[in-house]
């Protein structure tokens, strides 16, 4: 089937990847224009676009996927689908109504619709998620679901290693679609959730939330986005790695920075910092963190 793939992400590169590699190789990758990353700011391409590159597809970077130039370039390869993963900018109509749209969306829907389904899953301690294969429509992740399969979550997954195996499942999923066009259905009224995009406050680790609640956040923004403590001196102390201890002699607030490792006082039991990030300097391990702090 002769396709378009639209999606900008890294989760979306491994997808496109995915693709490439079945009968149903994209025509063309339509992805977001580059963009300023990184510390110095330059402009860097999307991670959709250096895949797409590397394999050798003709790619399209427009201002605008709802632009005459975008619904141009797609109508002339006359797609038997366009295939949609973390593009990052919403689709409106006519596009909508011009092509066969299906999105792969990291979760068991319609549990935990929007921008961040799977950092919300690990925050809101979930035990599973999955992948769906849905026709897309001008509802928020609304559209019938093709093909839908769980993944479990395991108790030391965090972002990364959740999203490796989203990616492969999703990439898995939608060739199967491709290959043998299920026929969808509506998903239901009951369990909708919405996985609201998430803010600069979010990458805070307050103190006043448990310390299992914590050591979830730290989990979920590991290691694309980043949580954070606040030191004494308003600095930021970036947390890779956390986990909950319960005996420990500490109020909620404390952070004591002291061997063996730097401990929060949390409103129910403390967390421990495993892994952390100094400002401007790579990770390490909290201990010698604490060995510099103490020279």
């Amino acid at each position: 089937m002769r396709t378009v793939f639209l999606g900008t992400s890294e989760f979306a590169a491994a997808v496109l990847a995915r693709l490439h590699d079945s009968p149903h190789r994209p025509a063309l990758v339509v992805t977001r224009p580059d963009s300023p990353q990184g510390r110095g700011r330059r402009l860097r391409p999307p991670a959709a676009a250096i895949a797409a590159a590397s394999l050798g597809l003709d790619v399209l970077q427009p201002q605008s996927i709802n632009g005459d130039e975008a619904r141009a370039a797609i109508a002339a390869v006359a797609p038997g689908a366009v295939c949609v993963c973390a593009y990052g900018a919403l689709i409106k109509e006519p596009l909508l109504s011009e092509h066969r749209l299906l999105n792969v969306h990291p979760s068991l829907l319609p549990r935990w619709r929007g921008a961040a389904p799977i950092e919300r899953a690990i925050l809101a301690g979930d035990a599973r998620t999955g992948v769906s294969i849905i026709t897309l429509t001008a509802g928020l992740d609304s559209g019938p679901i093709s093909l839908q399969a769980v993944e479990e979550i395991r108790p030391d997954d965090d972002y990364g290693t959740l999203a490796e195996r989203l990616q492969a499942l999703g990439g898995d999923l939608l060739v199967r679609v491709l290959d043998e066009d299920p026929p969808p259905t509506e998903q239901p009224d009951v369990g909708v959730t919405y996985a609201d995009k998430l803010a600069a406050e979010d990458r805070r680790l307050d103190p006043a939330r448990p310390a299992a609640e914590l050591a979830r956040r730290v989990r979920a923004l590991t290691p694309h986005i980043g949580a954070y403590v606040e030191l004494p001196g308003g600095d930021r102390l970036g947390v890779v790695r956390a986990h909950v201890v319960d005996r420990v002699a500490v109020v909620e607030g404390e952070l004591i920075l002291e061997p063996p490792r730097p401990v929060l006082g949390c409103a129910e039991g403390a967390l421990e910092l495993v892994t952390v990030h100094p400002p401007g300097r790579r990770p390490m391990a909290a201990e010698d963190y604490l060995r510099g702090l103490n020279r």
